[in-house]
């Protein structure tokens, strides 16, 4: 049946069908960082609508909340408070625009040199390990930054083994559609069991009203959180130019030819900012959108309307807000394990894929010094700001890559010329 002829029923009920998949990993971002869930269905929702209106809807993109931006917002939320992380994430929506018109102007090619996977790589890598031991103390029934206790050690590990077995069999071993829904597996299972263990609380469910209309946050505009947030930003650009041209692998057509890999790019950029602005977290291509495109064939962009429409409608649901708020810290934490070291693995598959030579002096130099930086937590001051974490890493890998030579030099441990010849007996 063509997308013409589609009855608007089937239409719905695909784009129902979409934010589903997409929905585990879209709830989980705000979850985890603190951040409304209500505004991540919201920005998601708002995000996709204006994402269509860049690409004038000619690509079948939802667009959810992105993984790369947990840990650095977790970090800023306590280092800054939550209205200058939101400033910073406005901040790093603008990034997307100046590649966008990079991009436009000088062609993709050109930010593949400044960023290519030797820099992209080992960045990705540093924002999945950089808060590693938050994910473990909240297994564990700790607080984040593990000063606090929670939930009884033996508990919090029963419960955080549960949900993250959870996870990875149904990543492993589930079929067709259910394989796109870990985390949603994973936050079901870990949650029921954590109410047959009273670790639920029900009165905020039953405070909660059925209608609300979510909290909006202001952004503040602070030097150090936009410093350190903008950087975060380069890994899921460089991420979307992929996930543009695999759904344009499914779908049979090159989206970066039309609308354009400009279009698409600031259309990303405009839904992160707005996302900002309301108070939610960072909107990004998801993967898991794809795969269910892939599974279904529902290609038609207006699928994707439905989709942002349903996400819109469940944002002023307040039970449903307070449900996902009410989710115990064993679950996240069980699931942030996997979740965190997944992104560090996206991170070195970039330097695998690319075959990057890391006997070459020069990678090598990079790659190492980006994930000490990182993971090290090495801090600089300058001009009063300090630069550590991702942002410090970000800004050392492109330096790094313009800096140093990228003659063909030979790889460490090669023979040269003055070697002895072997001989042979």
């Amino acid at each position: 049946m063509s997308e013409a002829k589609e009855p608007v029923w089937r239409q719905a009920l695909s784009g129902a069908q979409i934010l589903f998949v997409a929905f585990g990993a879209l709830v989980l971002v705000p979850i985890l960082t603190g951040l409304n869930p209500s505004m991540a269905l919201l920005g998601a929702g708002v995000g996709t609508l204006i994402f269509q209106l860049c690409t004038k809807r000619e690509v079948p993109i939802f667009l959810g909340s992105s993984f790369a931006f947990i840990a650095p917002i977790v970090y800023s939320v306590q280092t800054w408070g939550m209205p200058a992380t939101l400033g910073g994430l406005f901040a790093a929506g603008w990034l997307y625009l100046a590649l966008s018109l990079v991009i436009y102007l000088r062609g993709a090619d050109f930010i593949h040199r400044i960023m290519p996977p030797v820099v992209v790589g080992p960045i990705i890598m540093v924002i999945g390990l950089g808060l590693a031991g938050v994910a473990v103390n909240m297994a564990m029934g700790k607080t984040g930054d593990g000063k606090g206790v929670l939930v009884d050690y033996e508990t919090a590990i029963l419960v955080a083994a549960v949900s993250l077995a959870t996870t990875v069999a149904v990543a492993v071993r589930a079929k067709g559609i259910f394989r796109l829904l870990p985390v949603l597996s994973g936050v079901a299972v870990g949650y029921v069991l954590s109410i047959f263990l009273g670790l639920v609380d029900f009165t905020k469910i039953a405070a909660a009203p059925w209608i609300e209309v979510p909290t909006f946050v202001t952004p503040q505009f602070n030097w150090a959180a936009v410093l350190f947030m903008i950087p975060v930003a380069l890994a899921p650009a460089i991420e979307h130019v992929g996930d543009i041209v695999a759904i344009g692998a499914v779908t049979g057509k090159d989206y970066t030819v039309k609308p354009g890999l400009h279009r698409t790019m600031l259309g990303d950029g405009l839904a992160v900012c707005t996302a900002a602005l309301i108070g939610g977290p960072p909107v990004t291509t998801y993967a898991e959108v794809t795969g269910a495109v892939m599974i279904t064939r529902c290609y038609n962009p207006v699928i994707m309307t439905w989709a942002a429409g349903f996400a819109i409608v469940m944002a002023f649901f307040g039970k449903f807000n307070a449900i996902l708020q009410s989710i115990p810290v064993p679950v996240m934490g069980g699931i942030m394990m996997l979740l965190f070291g997944s992104i560090a693995s996206v991170g070195l598959n970039t330097l695998i894929h690319a075959q990057v030579d890391m006997h070459r002096p020069r990678n090598l130099v990079i790659v190492s010094l980006v994930l000490v930086f990182g993971i090290g937590g090495l801090s600089l001051n300058v001009a009063g700001q300090h630069l550590h974490g991702v942002s410090l890493c970000g800004i050392a890998a492109i330096l790094l890559n313009l800096v140093l030579p990228k003659g063909e030099a030979p790889p460490m441990g090669a023979e040269t010329d003055e070697a002895e010849p072997e001989t042979v007996p």
